[in-house]
């Protein structure tokens, strides 16, 4: 408490002193600190979300919209991540994901044209995914590979729940087929996360 008001104190002779400069260092950096807290809610808002909806999807056109728009997420996250990533682990990962997310993808649009089912798969992300990667835009060193691998949690959590449930209660046999196939690969991608959030 006596540090916080030596803090207070000291911005506010700064400032009457004239030296404008530092006092807005000082104000950046407590918006800075600010601005994190917001992202890590919106993230966990995000995640929350998925968690209730991806087990629910059960037909074609919502297995296929939702799964691409998870690869696209992965991919677009981690292209990020090899940019702004601290971590060389953190990149390593980032790499598999890029890897392995456009080989589901492709999958995915392997099994939509030859099962002849009239679904285009989406182009874009959701304005929910697309706020997790502006919130992971607004980030660097540390901090961001922090708030990364906890997207990745999150998002890997929403993609194994999606995969798992219409590989069981999905209504095309060949999709089905596919989530099955694919739950696996998402399941090791998670363990791999929570491994690297445990060793940091």
């Amino acid at each position: 408490m006596k540090r916080l008001v030596l803090i207070a104190a000291s911005t506010l002779a700064l400032t009457a002193c004239g030296s404008s400069e530092n006092a807005a260092d000082v104000t950046n950096e407590m918006s800075d600190a600010a601005g994190s807290a917001v992202s890590a809610v919106e993230d966990t808002t995000a995640a929350a979300v998925g968690a209730v909806t991806a087990p629910m999807v059960n037909t074609a056109d919502g297995y296929v919209t939702n799964a691409a728009i998870s690869d696209m997420y992965e991919v677009q996250s981690s292209q990020l991540a090899l940019e702004k990533a601290q971590s060389a682990e953190v990149k390593q990962f980032a790499q598999k994901m890029i890897n392995d997310h456009t080989a589901t993808t492709d999958q995915l649009k392997s099994t939509v044209a030859s099962a002849n089912l009239n679904i285009t798969p989406p182009t874009s992300l959701d304005s929910r995914r697309q706020g997790m990667l502006d919130n992971l835009k607004g980030l660097s060193g540390a901090e961001f590979d922090k708030a990364y691998l906890e997207q990745q949690t999150a998002a890997h959590e929403e993609a194994l729940n999606l995969h798992r449930g219409f590989a069981e209660d999905g209504d095309n046999e060949a999709l089905k087929k596919l989530a099955a196939e694919i739950a696996p690969k998402i399941e090791n991608h998670l363990e791999m996360v929570r491994g690297m959030k445990t060793s940091a």
